[in-house]
């Protein structure tokens, strides 16, 4: 009988497998489906995905994990496997899934809005993909989950209000994304959240009061967004939170009191807000912090942090604010074993001698106290701080010398002292700093020579002694320092010959030696310096040839020997290809300019001024796209320009060329560099005609073509040029009118167009030129016309040149008016008038040579003629009118002279004629009478009169004696003159 039911269950089993078996196959193929279709959409490099094969159980799959009986998928953890593209909708269909980590991949695409139907999830992980779109409203529906991390994606849009719903999540990441909105108030129903990590978005608004209602959140993130206002009170009841970092945002306000109730708070960053007010004293009950940053806000008042208190705190950053004081007496006890590694305090406004409290903290590893106002000396105590690693106290007042005994500071790898006024020598104990890296002293006071005990600083990698009074050698062991890289003695007093062992300093990458007096040649053991880039030497007396070996120095960047003594070719400098800029300004290299310089097509600046170099330039030169600075001033190199394709040189915004012999045209293609900013080609052998495409140079802001053979006329497009500071045409030979549309370059302040042969007026458009304050310059020219008043609206202008013209008229009053002119030269004119009273204290010979009437008034002669209390003058036209009439006149009165005489003449001669004839008796009688009254008239005339030689009596006579027809025609005639001598005999005693 047993045996028949055994026989029947087993019956039985058999049916129910038959019946159940497809059922679960159908379930195994169902999400094997499913995930075949999720694999389609991704792109799988590295083969991770290799497993999943239609004809294996899914369970065996790499990622996935089943539940105990194998019956459906519960984890799928493709994390960290190289994938991309995009997230399938299809995983909406693996509806048991729990958990999802596609984090750290490449997928991009949306987050698809179906993962709302995996009602069983709790862990959605999708972080540091490339994935964009807003978080879709579905994944509120996810009451199950616990973990959503979605941050480091291209996300974007707001955190919608329906966050609230997900009553379960515990941690919450959607930092560096690109969020924007404000946090919903809806956050703080998120009781059980445990880690909300939202930093780095473009989060604004003010951060809601119903975030102290997570009592659970142990870790808040919200730094470098956008949120302001003040930071809510209610964050003091976050009683779980031991990370609060609000950096970088925009909070105001002060620093909230209920801090100090957050008693499990290790790290506290509220740096790079707006705060201020003064630090609170409550901090101090924060007994577990081990991280306090305060920095980068507007914090006053004194220093309230107590490392005593505060037996956990490690680094304390308060940098940045506006702190005053000195640090509390009580910081750092000696008794007490501080754990502080860390003190930033720069950029503050402490005061005081060095603070001694901070002595005590002896577990200090970094102290920053740089940007301050202490002074006073530095202590030598500081080596009780034996910990130290770096050490900043530069820009502050410290003086004094830099004590011995920082040479006891064992640990310490970087030295910031610059910016002070620390004096004397640098300790010969500084030798004793075996792991020392950075030692940086410049903008001091410190002199004497600089020890060869630094050379045993073996660690050193970067010496910044710039700008103090070192003097004497270089040590001549530095090349003991096998691991320097940076070497700056710039601007000191050192002497002597640049030592040869430096060439053993094999890592150095920048050697700066400049300003100093080193000299003598450069040691051939330069050319060990394989990573040497940059190099500068300028204002040194450095002679001799250079070395040929520097030519193996391939990776020279930046170069500058100028003002030296150096001589022979420049080829050593051309070995590498990747010069940027080379300045041998003032030097006296000879040669032409060798080709190798031109394969280094990144140099940007280019300086061979005040050398003796010869030769053409190289047409290889428009290789060089990239310059920006070329100067070749002041040598003998010759050649035309024409034949070099400038054009090519696009960036170009200097070109200087003055003081050699170049001939030829100026290229038309200058005026195809957009960028140029200074064109300087005075003192050389151009002729031809200034181009009118510098017009197109429309940045140009200076233009010098003076000394040069240039004729014809200014090109109007000169005008185009609206930012032009100055212009200097003189010593050519260009002719015709000044154009009016100078007028559009109102940037200019320096105009010089003497020694051509302009003619025409000046333009009164010129007037227009507001900035003109350097020299208006239009001497030794053929303008002519009247002095256009509108140069009185030239208010900055301070010299005025316009002598030796053909300038007529008056000199504008408006001239007068020119408060800033200090220099005024318009002799050698046609001008005419008074001087304005303004000019009288310039010298004389700014007026004088002036024709057509010329000038008066102060400094001159004073003026003659007034009306109405004014001086009247006459024009041209006028004196010449006058000139006319004298001379007229003057004929008149002579001819009738003449016929008067002639007249008498001819009457005595009759009356002498007829008094022959008469008796003798008579004569003689008559002739008595005749000589008295002569005698008489010429002592009456002798008193009186200018017409002494006129004898009246004889007409007189004469009339007497003539026939009584004739007697009233004669006194008629001399009737004015009979009457003169009668009135003239009246007064005369002796008649």
């Amino acid at each position: 009988m047993a045996t028949l039911h055994f026989c029947h269950l087993i019956f039985l089993f058999s049916i129910l497998t038959s019946i159940f078996h497809p059922i679960l196959g159908e379930r195994d193929s169902s999400d094997s489906y499913f995930l075949m279709r999720i694999k389609s959409e991704f792109v799988d490099p590295f083969g991770i995905l290799d497993s999943w094969l239609q004809d294996s159980s899914i369970c065996t799959w790499n990622g996935i994990t089943c539940t105990d009986d194998s019956n459906h998928i519960l984890t799928l953890n493709l994390s960290n496997s190289g994938l991309s593209g995009t997230i399938s909708p299809d995983f909406s269909s693996l509806e048991f899934l729990e958990t999802i980590d596609l984090s750290r991949n490449q997928l991009t695409g949306p987050i698809p809005s179906d993962f709302a139907n995996l009602r069983n999830l709790k862990k959605l992980l999708l972080f540091s993909n490339s994935l964009t779109g807003a978080i879709p409203s579905q994944i509120s529906l996810l009451k199950n989950l616990q973990v959503l991390r979605i941050g480091d994606n291209f996300l974007t849009g707001e955190v919608a209000k329906s966050i609230g719903n997900l009553t379960e999540l515990q941690v919450l990441g959607i930092s560096y994304c690109r969020f924007n909105g404000s946090i919903p108030k809806e956050i703080g129903e998120l009781t059980k959240l445990r880690f909300f990590d939202m930093q780095s978005n473009m989060i604004g608004g003010v951060l809601p009061r119903e975030i102290g209602d997570l009592k659970e959140l142990q870790m808040f993130a919200a730094s470098n967004n956008g949120i302001e206002g003040d930071i809510p009170r209610s964050i003091g009841g976050l009683e779980s939170l031991q990370i609060l970092n609000l950096a970088n945002n925009s909070f105001t306000g002060s620093i909230p009191k209920e801090l100090r109730y957050l008693s499990n708070l290790k790290y506290l960053n509220l740096q790079g807000n707006e705060l201020s007010g003064e630090i609170p004293f409550e901090i101090n009950d924060l007994i577990r912090l081990e991280t306090l940053d305060l920095s980068r806000n507007n914090l006053g008042g004194a220093v309230s942090i107590l490392s005593t208190n505060l037996k956990n705190l490690e680094v304390l950053a308060l940098s940045e604010n506006l702190l005053t004081g000195g640090i509390p007496e009580n910081f750092c006890m000696r008794s007490n074993n501080s754990n502080l590694r860390q003190l930033f305090l720069s950029d503050n406004e402490l005061s005081g001698d060095f603070p001694a409290e901070i002595l005590n903290c002896t577990s200090l590893q970094q102290l920053d106290l740089s940007g301050n106002k202490i002074g006073g000396f530095l202590p030598p105590e500081i080596d009780r701080l034996q910990s130290l690693t770096d050490l900043l106290l530069n820009n502050n007042s410290f003086s004094g010398n830099l004590p011995p005994q920082i040479g006891n500071l064992t640990d310490l790898e970087s030295l910031f002292l610059f910016g002070n006024m620390i004096e004397g020598g640098l300790p010969l104990e500084i030798g004793k700093l075996q792991r020392l890296k950075t030692l940086y002293l410049y903008d001091n006071q410190m002199s004497k020579e600089i020890p060869w005990e630094l050379t045993n600083c073996t660690s050193l990698s970067e010496i910044d002694f710039f700008g103090n009074h070192f003097s004497g050698f270089i040590p001549p062991n530095i090349g003991k320092l096998k691991n320097l890289e940076i070497l700056q003695l710039r601007q000191n007093e050192l002497t002597g010959p640049i030592p040869s062992s430096l060439g053993y300093c094999r890592k150095l990458q920048r050697l700066v030696l400049a300003d100093n007096k080193l000299e003598g040649p450069l040691p051939p053991t330069l050319s060990f310096l394989n990573e040497l880039f940059l190099v500068t030497l300028y204002n040194n007396s450095l002679s001799g040839p250079l070395p040929q070996s520097l030519f193996n120095l391939k990776n020279l960047s930046i170069v500058n020997f100028s003002h030296n003594r150096f001589s022979g070719s420049v080829h050593p400098l051309t070995g590498s290809d990747s010069l940027t800029v080379l300045d041998l300004t003032n030097n006296s290299f000879s040669e032409n300019i060798p080709y190798g310089i031109f394969s280094s097509r990144n140099l940007t600046r280019l300086r061979l001024a005040r050398n003796f170099l010869t030769g053409v330039v190289p047409s290889e030169l428009s290789q060089l796209s990239e310059l920006h600075f070329l100067d070749l001033s002041f040598n003998n190199f010759t050649g035309e320009l024409e034949k070099i394709e400038l054009s090519g040189l696009t960036k170009l915004t200097h070109l200087m060329l003055s003081n050699n012999r170049f001939s030829g045209r100026i290229p038309t293609s200058l005026g195809r560099l957009q960028e140029l900013g200074e064109l300087d080609i005075s003192y050389n052998e151009f002729n031809g005609s200034v181009p009118s495409e510098l017009g197109n140079c429309s940045r140009m802001l200076k233009l010098s073509l003076k000394s040069n053979r240039l004729s014809g006329s200014i090109p109007p497009e000169i005008g185009n040029l609206g930012f032009l500071n100055v212009l200097i045409l003189q010593r050519n030979n260009l002719s015709g009118a000044i154009p009016p549309t100078i007028q559009n370059c109102k940037k200019l302040y320096e105009l010089r167009l003497s020694e051509n042969s302009l003619t025409g007026t000046i333009p009164p458009e010129i007037g227009a030129l507001g900035d003109l304050q350097v020299i208006l310059d239009l001497s030794f020219n053929r303008l002519s016309g009247e002095i256009p008043p509108s140069i009185g609206d030239l208010m900055k202008l301070e010299r005025l040149n316009l002598s030796h013209n053909q300038l007529a008229g008056k000199i504008p009053v408006s001239l007068g008016e020119l408060s800033s002119l200090h220099r005024i030269n318009v002799s050698e004119n046609r001008l005419q008038g008074q001087i304005p009273s303004s000019f009288s204290g310039f010298p004389a010979s700014s007026f004088l040579e002036n024709g057509g009437g010329g000038l008066c008034g102060a400094p001159l002669e004073s003026c003659s003629e007034y009306s109405g209390g004014k001086k009247v003058w006459m024009s041209e036209s006028e004196v010449a009118g006058v000139i006319v009439a004298i001379v007229f006149t003057s004929t008149l009165i002579c001819l009738f002279m003449v016929y008067l005489m002639v007249r008498m003449w001819w009457n005595w001669r009759k009356v002498a004629v007829s008094c022959s004839d008469n008796n003798g008796g008579g004569f003689h009688e008559q002739k008595k009478e005749e000589e008295e009254w002569v005698y008489g008239e010429e002592v009456v005339v002798e008193k009186s009169s200018d017409h002494r030689f006129w004898n009246s009596n004889s007409t007189a006579a004469a009339a007497v004696a003539a026939p009584p027809q004739d007697r009233d025609k004669w006194i008629s005639i001399f009737q004015f003159k009979y009457f003169g001598s009668a009135a003239t005999k009246i007064n005369n005693p002796i008649v």
